[in-house]
């Protein structure tokens, strides 16, 4: 069993700290256990129960109403609720978040399989899938989500990009060649399997070379293959000084252009041959044009 801190709920629920101490003292709703400290600290029991009722209050139930019902009671009412509202991507997240504490594979695959048939791939990525892992990678970055939990829940999304990607039209001759990857130490795959769908489906021909590829594995491939871009997305295994050494290194044995993102690009100054992507909606518009993007705020 893991705990979590009242900042930990706040930001997998959306609901402020004090909000959550006020429905505690108020509707004695969600009461958190707490530390010698005297700080509250809650366990995956309170945190389901915690984004149930979040997606409920977000969903216009009135709190006060919430706090009335017994736990069986809210389970129903968030069904129902979902239901009726089949693109409330909040709810759908909530769902996931759920599905994976509990390591519930058959319900986290019927939560997904529904909302691609309803929205579609691109936007089951766009709106669901990004933002959940988003979240439950901060439980695993602040330690309160064991390793096993970000695996169990990427394993499964990452065949369904793979499935989606595997039946799109082959790439056109005319279009670019770009070869997708990230670093050695970077493991995270999934931004890379969506940058390669968002790619693919619009034509450009890419060759996929995963996570965690060695500089001189890519070396190798790009002086027997030349390509016009290579594109890297970059979590946490580069600080500020590896990166630049890293583009500098690339640089001298690749003369056509580099893309970045991740969160550990976001400092990073463009250049003629260097493009930053800030964001999905800027890999979208860069996979439509290559080198020619249209900026959005930075989420």
């Amino acid at each position: 069993m893991h705990h979590f801190s009242i900042k930990d709920i706040e930001n997998l629920c959306g609901i402020k700290a004090h909000t959550l101490r006020i429905w505690e003292q108020r509707y004695q709703l969600c009461v958190a256990k707490r530390k010698a400290s005297q700080h509250r600290i809650y366990d995956n029991n309170d945190l389901k129960e915690l984004l149930q009722v979040s997606f409920l209050y977000h969903s216009g139930h009135k709190i006060s109403n919430i706090a009335g019902l017994s736990p069986v009671d809210i389970e129903k009412l968030v069904e129902e609720t979902y239901k009726s509202h089949p693109t409330n991507h909040e709810g759908s997240i909530h769902q996931l978040t759920e599905a994976s504490l509990d390591f519930d594979k058959e319900r986290f695959e019927k939560i997904i399989n529904c909302l691609v048939l309803r929205t579609g791939i691109e936007n089951s990525i766009r709106d669901v899938f990004y933002p959940f892992l988003q979240r439950i990678g901060l439980l695993w970055m602040t330690n309160h989500a064991i390793p096993a939990q970000e695996h169990f829940a990427s394993h499964i999304i990452r065949k369904k990009i793979i499935l989606a990607t595997d039946g799109l039209d082959a790439p056109t001759k005319e279009k670019n060649s770009i070869v997708v990857f990230s670093p050695s130490g970077e493991y995270h795959e999934i931004p890379l399997l969506t940058a390669n769908y968002f790619l693919r489906k619009e034509g450009n021909k890419t060759l996929y070379f995963g996570a965690n590829v060695s500089a001189n594995t890519l070396t190798y491939y790009l002086s027997c293959h030349p390509a016009e871009y290579v594109y890297a997305h970059i979590i946490t295994c580069l600080s500020q000084a590896d990166i630049e050494d890293y583009i500098a290194t690339l640089r001298q044995s690749f003369k056509g252009k580099i893309v970045l993102s991740g969160p550990a690009c976001r400092f990073l100054e463009e250049s003629h041959s260097l493009i930053i992507l800030n964001s999905l909606e800027e890999l979208v518009a860069f996979s439509k044009q290559p080198g020619v993007i249209e900026r959005t705020a930075v989420t």
